[in-house]
């Protein structure tokens, strides 16, 4: 068997391959050019969405580096088994009562990050001319955190382009947080676990939480993360249910 042939029979374990080269570059490029001042999971962010375009507009397909027949490994790297993975990996071990050690301030930032993301999110919605209730939420979702998108999606029977879009807009913010939590940390005063924790339960995005606090103060991580953790949680929640139910009432 030649060498090419062994990495398309072994598709994911090509597709794990691939993906650790590029956070290995990208943490490099983050080191030794721009001197930790982007986080390196952000150019790896960026670089994979290069990535997957440069593969579509290559083959004509509709799923990206994926339509490659040696990054085959991707439909299922990329797939819904590795997001639900993701959704109980992230939640497992967390219990409600220690989210109450961040007080009522913890509590205050999960709803308002959850209610003011979503209504921002249908706006954009409506925007992209998107009228239709399931179709709103699912973007709404998605702009919460890009796990929560998809969730919504499916449980609503959203079509595809609708679950593409909310999950590019949850990618967009996951960027977003991760760039530009270590520029503003200082004037936020993000400095301790109880702001730490705060800032998840208002941004949501999991991996942009813990990567903008890993460039800031790795110490920092677990809380935010804990915050972030429980809002991708309530959001699979809420929006299926209760926020398009609030929807279905306008549209």
């Amino acid at each position: 068997m030649d060498v090419l042939g062994f990495f398309e029979k072994n598709g994911m374990v090509t597709g794990f391959l691939v993906i650790a080269v590029i956070m290995l570059l990208a943490e490099q490029i983050s080191v030794r050019i721009l001197h930790k001042k982007i986080p390196g999971s952000a150019i790896a962010i960026v670089m994979g969405l290069f990535l997957a375009y440069w593969g579509g507009m290559q083959t004509g397909g509709e799923k990206g580096i994926a339509d490659i027949p040696f990054f085959g490994g991707f439909k299922l790297v990329g797939g819904s088994m590795f997001r639900d993975f993701c959704i109980v990996s992230t939640a497992l071990g967390v219990s409600f009562p220690v989210i109450l050690e961040a007080g009522k301030a913890g509590i205050i930032s999960l709803a308002m990050g959850l209610a003011v993301t979503f209504v921002f999110g249908v706006i954009i919605g409506l925007g992209f001319g998107y009228r239709d209730a399931e179709s709103l939420a699912t973007i709404g979702a998605g702009t919460l955190t890009f796990i929560v998108g998809p969730v919504t999606g499916s449980a609503l029977g959203a079509s595809s382009d609708v679950i593409a879009l909310s999950v590019a807009t949850g990618v967009v913010k996951a960027i977003g947080v991760t760039i530009f939590t270590p520029l503003i940390a200082k004037k936020i005063h993000l400095d301790n676990p109880h702001s730490a924790m705060v800032f998840g339960g208002l941004m949501g995005t999991t991996s942009g939480v813990a990567a903008g606090l890993a460039a800031t103060d790795q110490k920092l991580v677990p809380y935010g993360a804990l915050t972030a953790t429980f809002y991708t949680g309530l959001g699979c929640l809420l929006c299926p249910s209760v926020f398009y139910l609030v929807l279905k009432m306008f549209f």
